[in-house]
């Protein structure tokens, strides 16, 4: 039966590979599993740095005349 998930090879160095299936094997998971979640993880990570570069940015251009208090959003 195929996988139903989307697939993708990826070389690693050895170094990278070896601290990968420890990592599985320390968590009583699969190599691909433990990779996933890795990805899953990074992916996770940059998405923060995005945001945090986004509200940075909105922050330095905001004007606090205008805004509302967390009180009077949620009144």
């Amino acid at each position: 039966m195929p996988a139903r998930n989307p697939r993708i090879n990826v070389l690693l160095n050895e170094q990278v590979y070896l601290k990968v299936r420890f990592l599985a094997k320390k968590e009583g998971v699969s190599i691909s599993n433990k990779a996933s979640d890795l990805i899953k993880e990074a992916l996770e990570i940059e998405e923060d740095l995005i945001l945090a570069d986004f509200a940075g940015n909105r922050e330095k251009t905001l004007d606090d005349a205008p805004t509302l208090s967390h009180d009077d959003v949620w009144s």
